[in-house]
This record gives C-alpha cells, sequence and structure tokens, in this order.
C-alpha cells in the first residue's frame, strides 16, 4: 500500500506541472489537443490535459523590432545605408502561431524588404526630406501582409540615414554656398535700404527752408572737434550755384 502512494505522489509531481498553467494579463494561450487547434486560453489559472494538449503562449504586447541597415540604391543612382524600426502588436493569437512558424522573424524579413523597395524608388532629396511619407508607405506595405499572421503594424520610423563621404561633402559645399548667398543678399538689402533712407533725408532736407545749412552747420560742429593738417574754408551756399551766378 505504502508503494501505490509513493507512486501516486511521483506521478501528482510529475503530472501537475504540465497540468496547470497560469497566463499572464498580457498573454494568449493557443491550444493545440493532438495536435489540432482547440482554442485560445484567456488570462489567468488554466488546467490542461497532460501529454495531450499543448499550449503556446503569444505576448499581445506592442513590440518594436529594429530593420537592420540595408545598403539601398536611390532613383537617382545614390547608394545609401537606411535602418527603421517597426511597431507592432499581435491581434490574432491564432494566426501567429498556425501560420507562420516565427512571426517576429517575419516580420522583420518583410519590413527589410519593403524599405528596400520603397527608397529604392524615391529620389535621395525625397529620402531625406519626406521621411514621414517613406516610412508612411513601408507600414502600409508590412501591414497588409502580415495581416494574414495576425499582426497589426502600428508604426514604422526611418531612424538614419548614412550618405557616402563623397556625398556629406558635397552637400556640406552646397549647404556653405547657399549660406553665403543668403548674406549677400542680405548685405545688398541693407545698403539698399541704407542707400533709400538717405536719398528720402536729402529730399526732406533740400525741401526745408534752411535744412541744407543746418546740416552743413552739424557737419562742421563735428569736425572742429577733431584735430586736422588740412584748412576748411566756407563759402554760402550761393556761391557754390555757379549756373545761378551767371544767369
Amino acid at each position: 500500500m505504502e508503494w501505490i502512494l509513493w507512486t501516486l505522489a511521483v506521478l501528482a509531481i510529475l503530472i501537475l506541472p504540465a497540468m496547470i498553467k497560469v497566463i499572464n494579463q498580457y498573454e494568449r494561450g493557443v491550444v493545440l489537443t493532438l495536435g489540432r487547434y482547440t482554442g485560445v486560453r484567456q488570462p489567468g489559472l488554466r488546467i490542461l490535459v497532460p501529454y495531450i494538449q499543448k499550449m503556446r503562449r503569444v505576448d499581445i504586447r506592442s513590440t518594436p523590432i529594429d530593420v537592420p541597415k540595408q545598403e539601398v540604391i536611390t532613383k537617382d543612382n545614390v547608394t545609401v545605408g537606411v535602418d527603421a524600426v517597426v511597431y507592432f502588436r499581435v491581434i490574432d493569437a491564432p494566426k501567429s502561431v498556425l501560420e507562420t512558424t516565427n512571426y517576429v522573424y517575419a516580420t522583420s524579413q518583410f519590413a527589410q524588404a519593403a524599405l528596400r523597395d520603397v527608397a529604392g524608388n524615391a529620389d535621395l532629396d525625397e529620402l531625406l526630406s519626406n521621411r514621414d511619407i517613406i516610412s508612411q508607405k513601408i507600414k502600409e506595405i508590412v501591414d497588409a501582409e502580415t495581416d494574414k499572421w495576425g499582426i497589426d503594424v502600428e508604426n514604422v520610423k526611418i531612424q538614419n540615414i548614412e550618405l557616402p563621404q563623397d556625398m556629406k561633402r558635397a552637400m556640406a559645399k552646397q549647404a556653405e554656398a547657399e549660406r553665403e548667398r543668403r548674406a549677400v543678399i542680405i548685405s545688398a538689402e541693407g545698403e539698399k535700404q541704407a542707400a533709400q533712407a538717405v536719398a528720402d533725408a536729402a529730399a526732406l532736407l533740400s525741401k526745408t527752408p534752411g535744412g541744407l545749412n543746418i546740416r552743413t552747420l552739424q557737419t562742421l560742429e563735428k569736425i572742429s572737434v577733431e584735430q586736422s593738417q588740412k584748412t576748411l574754408v566756407v563759402l554760402p551756399t550761393e556761391l557754390t550755384n555757379l549756373k545761378g551766378m551767371f544767369k
């Protein structure tokens, strides 16, 4: 009788771990009975028939995966290195188990292919300036393909775009030339405004009675303060108007 009790105790120790399963809140359990899909277990304490039923846990939380750097030739024949990150979530646990052997790896591989295709069909300028649009195109392609695996692609973000060294130098020169061009335009615009202000002031002084004389006296006052070896002779403005003298 005693050996029967010991046998039952040993069997209980071996069977209970295979029989009792605890599923976390962020998981779903896909159950196969004799190799056939028979349902999904929700979070909590669940009982399985040992050696007849098997359960595979599926994490339904949002999961980020890195898309390794891909060498891409853009539409205008520039070779760049592009990498990205994909955020996805399992929305159909049975499909993620039954339709693919490894849904994480499958999603990553398809994201790499989509990244190469979309980036290869864009010009370099478009790739650099419209990252959000490129990322959205990749998301739509990957999301449509992974839908049959029970995967919802939430977002795709292009992280880095690595340019060749000669292209970096060319872009740096272009940016420097653009800054110099803007500086010249700003300087010329300032000179134009200053010249216009001087012309307006001269026109106003010429219209004001005694305005030029007052301005002349102000100039003489400034000059007289400084030491100089030159002699300044001041003539009335009427004498400088030779045309008026001979009329």
